[in-house]
């Protein structure tokens, strides 16, 4: 995978998280640097929005935060932030807190060069039959935990 670019991070985490509905990203001067939606005018409006959150919270006092959560009756935001960054994402109600905040540092992880994270993909089911502990038991990935079974 090619380096994530400002212009394709908001995408990144709404491909990445089922939760996402919008993200935006703004660079160190709050201009907006990224956005998932095609619509100019709105993508510019959430930028607008994203910047005066975090100029809200930093009124707040006390030290910058790097990340915020805020829970609304249709949903929720979340932003995070680094020295050069601030990655929003406007998310379904019913979205953990945890994981989102985790996908937002994640992306901008892979936007400030770190590796991609890959999306978590179901185990296939065996095809031989219900899985038994004696089959668990032979599949061990440490070959003594399964010895005693053997005959």
């Amino acid at each position: 995978m090619e380096a994530l670019t400002p212009e394709q991070t908001p995408a990144r985490l709404c491909e990445l998280s089922a939760d996402a509905r919008a993200a935006v990203l703004l660079d160190a001067a709050g201009a907006l640097a990224g956005s998932s939606e095609d619509d100019p005018d709105r993508a510019r409006a959430l930028g607008e929005m994203t910047r005066e959150l975090m100029e809200a919270v930093d009124a707040a006092g006390g030290e910058p935060a790097e990340q915020v959560e805020v829970q609304v009756p249709g949903g929720a935001v979340y932003a995070s932030r680094n020295p050069r960054w601030t990655l929003a994402v406007v998310a379904r109600r019913s979205a953990l807190s945890s994981l989102m905040l985790w996908d937002l540092r994640a992306v901008l992880g892979e936007l400030d060069g770190a590796p991609p994270i890959r999306r978590a993909v179901a185990v296939e089911p065996a095809q031989d039959g219900p899985a038994t502990e004696e089959a668990a038991a032979g599949e061990s990935p440490v070959p003594e935990l399964g010895a005693e079974l053997e005959p």
